[in-house]
C-alpha cells in the first residue's frame, strides 16, 4: 500500500481524502517511529504474501457493520464479502492500483471500506509510510482512555494534503514496550466524527506481524466498538494461512 494515490474515505467514521506515500519526507520525524513500526512487525512485513479480515465497526442505535477482506499487498488484489448501503450482499474481487476501470460501487464505497479498515488493521505501519506525516514525541502523558500513562506520539498531516483530511492528527499513547495502548484521532477538516478516541488491545500475533484487534471508545462522545477478527496471513512460499493467535 506504499503506492501513490488518492481516495476518498468511508464516512462512517474517517472520511476525507487519503495520500499513501507522499514524495518528500516532513521536517520533523522522531526516530520513535521506527521503533513503533518494528514492534508491530515492520521489518518482515515483506514476507506477506496475503492477509484476511474482517472489520466490524459499531456505534449503537447509528450503525453495525462487518467487512470481510482478503488482500494481496504485492499484486493489488482485494477481496471483499459485505454488505452495501440498503443492506444487500456485495462479493467482489479487484486491483485497488486500476480504480479507473472498476464499477463506481467498488471506487465509491468498496475500495473506501478497504481504505479505512485497512488503517485501523496497520496504523502503526500507515504512520510509519506516510512521509508527508510530521511525527513528534511530546514525552509521558496521561492516556485518554482508562489508567495510566504512556509516551504521546503526534502524527501531524499538512495543512495542504495528506492525510485522510488535510491536517488531520493521530495522537499515540505508546508503552515502554513500543505498543500503542490509545488513539485520538484528530479531524483537521469539517465531515464527522471530528474527534474519535479509542483502545489498542487485543494484541495478536499473525505470523510475523503484531496486530491490535480491540478498538473501544468514543466517536464524539458516542460509544464506538471497532474489532478485527478472523485475521489470518499467507507468507511467502507457502499456500497454508497462519491464524492469528
Amino acid at each position: 500500500m506504499r503506492n501513490t494515490r488518492c481516495l476518498t474515505v468511508l464516512g462512517l467514521l474517517l472520511c476525507g481524502v487519503l495520500v499513501l506515500a507522499p514524495t518528500s519526507w516532513a521536517q520533523q520525524r522522531d526516530p520513535i517511529i521506527d521503533k513503533i513500526a518494528k514492534a508491530y512487525g515492520i521489518d518482515s512485513y515483506e514476507q506477506i504474501e496475503a492477509i484476511r479480515y474482517t472489520w466490524n465497526g459499531e456505534i449503537p442505535g447509528l450503525f453495525k457493520v462487518a467487512h470481510m477482506w482478503e488482500w494481496e499487498p504485492k499484486t493489488n488484489k482485494v477481496s471483499y464479502e459485505g454488505k452495501d448501503k440498503a443492506g444487500k450482499p456485495v462479493k467482489v474481487t479487484y486491483d485497488s492500483s486500476q480504480l479507473g476501470s472498476q464499477s463506481d460501487q467498488v471506487k465509491n464505497e468498496v475500495e473506501p471500506a478497504f481504505v479505512n479498515d485497512n488503517y485501523w488493521l496497520l496504523f502503526p505501519f500507515h504512520a510509519y509510510w506516510d512521509k508527508s506525516a510530521t511525527i513528534t514525541n511530546e514525552g509521558t502523558k496521561k492516556l485518554p482512555i482508562g489508567t495510566g500513562s504512556a509516551t504521546l506520539v503526534s502524527v501531524k498531516y499538512p495543512a495542504e494534503a495528506g492525510g485522510y483530511t488535510p491536517g488531520d492528527t493521530w495522537d499515540l499513547y505508546v508503552g515502554k514496550d513500543n505498543r500503542v495502548q490509545a488513539m485520538v484521532y484528530h479531524r483537521g477538516g469539517p465531515t464527522k466524527p471530528s474527534l474519535v478516541v479509542a483502545s489498542w488491545t487485543g494484541n495478536k500475533k499473525a505470523g510475523p506481524l503484531l496486530i491490535s484487534t480491540e478498538h473501544r471508545g468514543t466517536a464524539d462522545g458516542k460509544p464506538l466498538h471497532i474489532s478485527i477478527s478472523n485475521v489470518a496471513v499467507k507468507l511467502t512460499g507457502s499456500d497454508k494461512w497462519v491464524p492469528a493467535q
